[in-house]
């Protein structure tokens, strides 16, 4: 990696006279391309990191420029060229993101009589994936049938790549299923595609193949597998897929420990997610991230803020350390400090804000009750908000029950995005809790005009290597009698510590014992009732829920963890709850 010598032997190349020399000047080529190569800084790998990662268009820097131009002057001054001399130009372009340059290479191809080869075609397919041209893609993928190019491993694992991130999963495992002979880097790329599209259940399900059909699994597979554990919180599969890792030495490597990381945050398992991280040599940007980020899903603000400070001593913060940070904050209820980083962000580090972090900002004034200040804010962003923007300061208005502010916030958001379910199903449940029925029925009828469905209310949890999940009022499951009596008898238990049914969340006009047989048959309180009858005594319940954990629910559990001596620790849509022996990590405030 000695550029000074390079340049040099360049140099005594051209006094020699034998530049000239087809293969001489494709070495030289690839001696500048391999410079390239080592410039540039890795932001992100594989599907593990895409959940933190925000990747802005790449900015070149002067290094990368020189090597590139050296590259074209060479490749300019040869007499004669072959594909290896147009691959490695193409090659370059690609690597730069000098997308349309490296098209116009290929089609110059053509007009010297040559034919692209395998090489050409997977250096030019990711292109289309970068750009979601399927259809340009396609006749790439047309050209490689036609000269029997598409059983090359490379080009089937670009094409399987390609057809993925054009949201053609059905494409990637069609190429994929034809392929004569399978290999590791087909396996990692019809995984990847799976995971990168949310097909969580099918991604593993094709591990599980690949490990029956005796491959070896790479780090890649690995990174790229783990998001569909940390996504579904099977923390066992986790817990045997991180077994293996370090039984064949993965565990070392920074951006598997990063999704190990990851992984056990996003299952609940805080402390683990900690010691993998205190036991990497050096953390990235993404395992800090991941880090900060599992501190403030599940509460712990302070700890994310501290680690932040001493990221901030490694490495330089990024785009998505901050919203990481600005997330901890809003769970922590920490205003003064969410302001002063929002502000450091932008005056220190020169990052331009943007919709992350203002919704992370708007969630956290909203919750802190400071709703007009929080449309304010809103208001005066420098790019336009989202639905998603406004739909946090919406959430807010319901918690403090502003229905006024609730309207003005509702009508934005309603011109802004008309299709966003979530808001009317928010004004539907912000009336209901006023007892304004007539204009709640109005934000329901709505929804039955643009043919929307809410979404039904979902809870789940691991018990014996099988996911079980729970919808609000089920009976379908093959222990509901034994889950009816476990509830029950806690309530009795419950009731005579104190507990109180609180109705306030049950958005439907009918008498208070209906509301009571609803709150009590909630997807949550079953998912954790079949936890404790399925598992012994003092076994950590893990529970996930697809929406935000109702207040009554919320106390119950409280109560429940005290009764039955049990950590309970429920994810919900948006953080983790640790219930430990009657109290909650978020300290009731989420």
């Amino acid at each position: 990696m000695d550029f000074k010598l390079g340049e040099s032997v360049h140099g005594c190349i051209i006094r020699l006279g034998v530049d000239v020399d087809l293969y001489t000047g494709n070495a030289l080529m690839n001696m500048y391309c391999k410079f390239q190569s080592i410039t540039e800084d890795v932001v992100s790998f594989g599907n593990a990191h895409e959940v933190f990662e925000k990747i802005p268009e790449r900015k070149f820097g002067n290094a990368d420029m020189v090597y590139l131009g050296s590259v074209k002057k060479v490749f300019d001054m040869m007499p004669h060229k072959d594909i290896v001399s147009w691959n490695t130009v193409i090659a370059g372009y690609v690597h730069n993101g000098m997308c349309e340059e490296a098209l116009r290479t290929v089609r110059d191809i053509g007009k010297s009589n040559l034919m692209p080869d395998s090489f050409t075609l997977s250096s030019i397919l990711p292109v289309f994936a970068e750009y979601v041209d399927v259809s340009r893609g396609k006749e790439i993928h047309g050209y490689a049938l036609r000269h029997g190019f598409d059983s090359d491993d490379f080009i089937a694992s670009s094409l399987i790549d390609m057809y993925a991130k054009c949201n053609r999963v059905d494409d990637s495992l069609r190429v994929f299923r034809l392929l004569p002979q399978l290999d590791v880097i087909s396996w990692n790329s019809i995984i990847a595609g799976c995971v990168q599209n949310g097909l969580f259940d099918e991604g593993l399900k094709l591990f599980r193949e690949m490990l029956t059909a005796k491959f070896r699994p790479s780090s890649l597979t690995f990174s790229s597998i783990m998001p569909a554990c940390a996504h579904l919180t099977t923390l066992h599969l986790g817990e045997q897929l991180h077994g293996y890792i370090t039984r064949n030495g993965f565990d070392k490597n920074v951006f598997i420990a990063s999704a190990l990381v990851d992984m056990y945050a996003k299952c609940g398992n805080i402390r683990m997610a900690r010691s993998i991280f205190d036991n990497m040599d050096s953390p990235d940007m993404v395992s800090w991230t991941a880090m900060i980020m599992g501190y403030a899903l599940h509460g712990h603000a302070n700890e994310a803020l501290l680690l932040f400070q001493k990221m901030k001593m490694e490495v330089r913060p990024n785009y998505v350390a901050f919203v990481a940070a600005l997330t901890a904050c809003s769970h922590g209820g920490l205003v003064d400090e969410a302001l002063k980083l929002f502000n450091c962000m932008i005056e220190d580090y020169g990052i331009s804000p943007g919709l992350e972090h203002y919704a992370a900002v708007a969630d956290l004034l909203g919750r802190a009750g400071k709703l007009e200040e929080a449309y304010e804010f809103i208001s005066k962003m420098h790019i336009r908000p989202t639905g998603c923007v406004w739909s946090t300061l919406l959430s807010a208005c319901r918690v403090h029950k502003n229905i006024e502010l609730a309207e003005k916030v509702g009508e934005k958001l309603f011109q802004i995005d008309p299709e966003n379910i979530g808001a009317y199903i928010l004004m539907s449940n912000i009336y209901s809790s006023a007892g304004k029925w007539k204009e709640a029925a109005k934000m329901r009828m709505a929804m039955k005009g643009r043919g929307m469905t809410k979404k039904p209310a979902c809870s789940w949890i691991e018990v014996d290597n099988k996911i079980h999940a729970f919808v609000a009022g089920d009976k379908s499951h093959p222990y509901y009698d034994r889950i009816n009596e476990a509830l029950k008898v806690m309530l009795e238990q419950m009731e005579r510590k104190g507990y109180v049914l609180n109705t306030d969340d049950v958005l439907h006009d009918v008498e208070e014992e209906q509301k009571r047989n609803l709150l009590c048959s909630h997807s949550e309180r079953l998912a954790i009732a079949f936890g404790i009858i399925s598992t012994p005594s003092g076994t950590t319940i893990r529970v996930t829920k697809n929406l935000r954990v109702c207040v009554d629910c919320h106390t119950a559990t409280k109560y429940i963890s005290e009764i039955v001596g049990r950590e309970i620790i429920m994810r919900d849509v948006s953080r983790f709850h640790h219930f430990k022996d009657g109290k909650c990590s978020c300290g009731d405030y989420w």
